[in-house]
Parts: C-alpha cells; sequence; structure tokens
C-alpha cells in the first residue's frame, strides 16, 4: 500500500522494462578517450589506416590556418547541405550517433526536406570491417534507378580515422552512381570546403562519364550560347543577374556549381569558361581545368569589380573590344547610380566562414563604408587576389583563414560602429555595446551581382549601425551584474576561487608538455 494521492490510472499503468543491453568491448581505434576533437591523434590513426594520400591531398587543397580543427560548424555539414539540395539523390553518413544527430539537427533547421540515412556502428563493428559490409548493404538497399540518380555516402572523423574504404564500393548500382567522399574535421577546416569536396568527387565522376559516351541533356535543352559556369552557392536572383549582363557580349549564363541535379554537371563542363565566383573551390577547379576549361576569378560586384569581371570573361573567350565595353556600358551607371542612391556611412569590420567575404567587402567599400578589416576562415587562392588587391590598395587588412581570435581583436582595437561576423563575434561586439551583424544569414543571404547586388545591403546595415543607442542603453540596464564567471546578481562578493583556477591551469600546462614531448618523439 501507498499513502501516495491519485487523481486517475495513470499511476497503475504497467512498465515495460528492457534488459540492459550487453556492450561490445571497446576497440583499440576508440579507447584512451579518441574522438572528434582529438586532432592530430585522428589524423595520425587515418594514416595508420591508409589514408594518407587523401589528407596529403587535403593539405595541398585545404591549408589549415593557426588552429588543427575548425572553429565553426562540424565541415562536413557542407557536403551534406550540397547533397540535400540536389534532385534524386539520397545521403548516407557514416559517423559518430552525436555527430549525425547535430548535421542532421542542422540540416532540418536550414530547410532540408528528406531524410539523411545513417549506418551505425560500435568498436566491433569498426574494427572487423562489418561496418564497410553494413554500408555496402545500404548502398545495394537504396538503390532504386525510379527514384535516385546518385547516392552520396560520406565517412565523418571516426569512419575516416579508422580507414573505412569508400573507395572499394561499387561505383553503380542499377544504374544509380555511387559517390563516397571523406569529410573529416582534422582534414577540412570550415563546411565551405566541404562543399568544394562533394562538387569536385561529382564533377569528377561526370567527367569520366562524358569521356565514356553520351550523357543526358539538361533539362532545359542545350545553351544555344557559349556559356560561363558559375562555381559558389549564391543568392537565387545572383545568376539571373550575370546572364543578364553577360548577355551583350553573346554568352550566357551556365550551371551554378555545386548544381541542383546530377545532368547540370554536364552542361556544367560543357561551358567554355568557368566563373570563380567562391575562390575555395580548388578540387572542382581541378576538375574543370582537366577538362580544358579556363578559369576567371572574383566577380561583377559593385562598379570596379564588375567592369573588371566582364572584361576578364570578354578576354577569355575573346570577345572583341567593342562588345565588352558595350555590356560594360549597360550596367556600370545603373550599378553607380544604385550605389549613390543607398550610401553605407561608418565604421566596419567584417569577417565570416563562407568564403564571400572580400566580394561582399567591396561592395561595403564602394557604397561609401569606412571598412577597416575582412577576416575570412577561407584560405588564400589566386582566384581572389583580384579582390584581395583591390581591398589592399583601399589600405584594408585582409586576413585569410581567420581565427576567432584575429576577428574578436580586430574588433576590440578598431571599435567599430558596426561588427559584421559570426555568432561569437557578434555576441563579443554586443557585450561592448557595438551593434552586430550575423554575416550568413543577414547579409550572405541577399544579391550581390550588378545592379540588384548594389544597393541590397544598405538598409539593413544602416539601420543596425542606427541602433547604436539602443545598445549603449542595454549595456547600461545590465552594468554591475558581472561577466564571467561573476555573471549574476549577487547579494555579497561573488565567491571566486582563485586557488581552483591555478590548480586546473597546472592540469593544462602539464598535459601541454606532455603533449610536446609526445610530439619530439
Amino acid at each position: 500500500m501507498s499513502n501516495e494521492e491519485t487523481y486517475d490510472e495513470t499511476a497503475e499503468v504497467e512498465v515495460i522494462r528492457g534488459e540492459p543491453r550487453v556492450e561490445a568491448p571497446e576497440a583499440p581505434v576508440l579507447s584512451d578517450g579518441l574522438g572528434c576533437h582529438s586532432g592530430s591523434e585522428m589524423e595520425k590513426a587515418a594514416r595508420m589506416a591508409g589514408n594518407s594520400e587523401m589528407l596529403d591531398q587535403f593539405a595541398k587543397d585545404y591549408p589549415v590556418g593557426p588552429h588543427d580543427q575548425p572553429q565553426s560548424m562540424c565541415p562536413a555539414f557542407g557536403s551534406l547541405r550540397v547533397g540535400l539540395r540536389m534532385k534524386r539523390t539520397a545521403t548516407i553518413l557514416s559517423g559518430s550517433a552525436c555527430c549525425v544527430y547535430g548535421l542532421t539537427f542542422v540540416s532540418h533547421f536550414y530547410g532540408a526536406r528528406r531524410s539523411v540515412g545513417y549506418v551505425p556502428f560500435n568498436s566491433e563493428s569498426l574494427v572487423t570491417g562489418k561496418l564497410y559490409e553494413d554500408i555496402r548493404d545500404s548502398v545495394h538497399e537504396m538503390a532504386d534507378p525510379d527514384r535516385f540518380d546518385a547516392i552520396v555516402v560520406t565517412n565523418l572523423c571516426v569512419p575516416t580515422a579508422s580507414g573505412v574504404p569508400l573507395r572499394l564500393l561499387p561505383k553503380e548500382i542499377n544504374g544509380v552512381r555511387i559517390v563516397g567522399i571523406d569529410v573529416p574535421g582534422f582534414g577540412i577546416p570550415t563546411h565551405a570546403e566541404a562543399k568544394d569536396v562533394l562538387a569536385g568527387a561529382m564533377l569528377n565522376y561526370a567527367r569520366e562519364e562524358v569521356k565514356s559516351g553520351p550523357v543526358q541533356a539538361p533539362a532545359g535543352g542545350k545553351a544555344d550560347r557559349p556559356t560561363v559556369a558559375l562555381l559558389g552557392e549564391m543568392f537565387p536572383a545572383d545568376p539571373m543577374m550575370i546572364g543578364a549582363m553577360l548577355a551583350p557580349m553573346g554568352l550566357a549564363a551556365g550551371p551554378v556549381v555545386p548544381c541542383r541535379e546530377w545532368r547540370e554537371l554536364y552542361a556544367a563542363l560543357d561551358c567554355g569558361v568557368v566563373a570563380a565566383i567562391h575562390p575555395f573551390y580548388t578540387a572542382a577547379v581541378r576538375e574543370f581545368e582537366a577538362a580544358g576549361r579556363p578559369i576567371v576569378g572574383s566577380a561583377p560586384v559593385g562598379h570596379d569589380g564588375t567592369a573588371a569581371w566582364l572584361a576578364g570573361i570578354g578576354d577569355a573567350f575573346n570577345i572583341p573590344k567593342d562588345q565588352i565595353a558595350a555590356a560594360q556600358n549597360a550596367f556600370l551607371p545603373a550599378i553607380k547610380g544604385a550605389l549613390a542612391q543607398t550610401p553605407i556611412k561608418g565604421t566596419i569590420t567584417l569577417s565570416g566562414y563562407e568564403g564571400s567575404e572580400l566580394l561582399v567587402a567591396r561592395l561595403l567599400v564602394e557604397s561609401g563604408a569606412d571598412l577597416r578589416y575582412v577576416g575570412t576562415a577561407c584560405p588564400r587562392t589566386q582566384w581572389s587576389d583580384p579582390d584581395r588587391e583591390w581591398l589592399e590598395s583601399k589600405g584594408i587588412k585582409v586576413q585569410y583563414r581567420a581565427s576567432l581570435e584575429d576577428d574578436c581583436a580586430a574588433m576590440e582595437a578598431i571599435k567599430p560602429d558596426l561588427a559584421i561576423g559570426t555568432t561569437p563575434v557578434v555576441q563579443k561586439a554586443k557585450e561592448m555595446a557595438i551593434p552586430g551583424l550575423y554575416y550568413t544569414n543577414l547579409i550572405s543571404a541577399r544579391p550581390l551581382m550588378g545592379p540588384a547586388g548594389a544597393g541590397s545591403l544598405a538598409e539593413v546595415i544602416n539601420a543596425a549601425i542606427a541602433g547604436k543607442s539602443r545598445m549603449d542603453d542595454m549595456k547600461a540596464f545590465f552594468e554591475g551584474v558581472g561577466h564571467g564567471d561573476t555573471a549574476g546578481v549577487w547579494e555579497g562578493a561573488p565567491n571566486l576561487r582563485p586557488d581552483f583556477r591555478a590548480q586546473h591551469q597546472k592540469k593544462l600546462d602539464k598535459q601541454a608538455r606532455a603533449a610536446k614531448a609526445q610530439e619530439m618523439i
């Protein structure tokens, strides 16, 4: 009997209790705390598992910055997002459950409307090779030509470090293409570059198909004019605007890579010139160059950028100078007028990890902004040199592979009227009563090209700068509630324990010395 008060029959419901699951013994590859943040240890394991050639290529294509692991979201989100945006393309992830959960959560947060396949594993299946067999069985099960043109299988950190050999998967099953890629956090520095990993793998597959014989035509038919393939994800209106600017030269805008449908890959490879709108697509550029396609860097942003880009495209196609001038004269006055009508006044720092930061920076400068610093998490490539040189000629600091510390240090030193950056940069800015805008959602998700892009940023940026007084009011309101480990309202003095802090720091120093000694061995 119980004296518990009950109000319905809920308390009488029988609870079914399951049997405890007996876990398989831990395998050496996952022992000693080896996980997604193990950095050099994961890379060492991957090399021992036979992935040295792949990692060496990653190091060449995507040279790391000051950190040995990404400071932004998991890089695999980039390739996952590319696959989820493609028609008739299925996606399978192989990785730790926590990683897959996070990636699928973020993908659906950003609007994915299809399921993500997942092949689970434990230490035993990972070491014995059963995981590879499970992946192979899953691919065979999903390879339905009525539903899919391709299946993308992605190894995350742990399967890559363990050497799960996706290269051994069949290239095609029942007419469905199988594309296996590795996207480890210890080899791919940003999610932007992970997009290139998948784009490059798909272009390579499509290029081999083209060499083997006839391929499917684009859904809209073959273009009646020479085309310019556009490299890099962009606002939906931008390709149309680029097409309009190319028309006076007798050219058309080709597919945007990463593509939305497999057959677009063939049309992209059939282009006359590739425009590296986003300059970090190293693997994709390699495939286009292997197909004999010339590459033109930068993009038609602002007055100067549009003039130079149209000239570069025209020269690549050997277009007569008067035709190039006609294209420039058709759009440059409109761009100049749009910039003059929507000026931006204020000091700005800019940072992000999308790869379009230098293009946005050019647009801000031509809009009248006093831009002092541009930080991008992506690496320097020759395709961004025109933008870098233009910005540096204006006395603006350009930082490639910028770390969070770089971006925050610039903001703290400059104390701008507006800080545009990643979430932690914006958070830091608002703590300092500096207005901030999140780059990915509020800046990069806008048209940037031609006349449409010229006036697209002014409204949101000027509104944010005008909100400085509200930031001051909020800082004054919360003044005195503490910061960091003293945050909150205290009746007395905060209970600080500097002895605990010193003891913990000794542990960290000891671990650092041990790691350094291990490197020397």
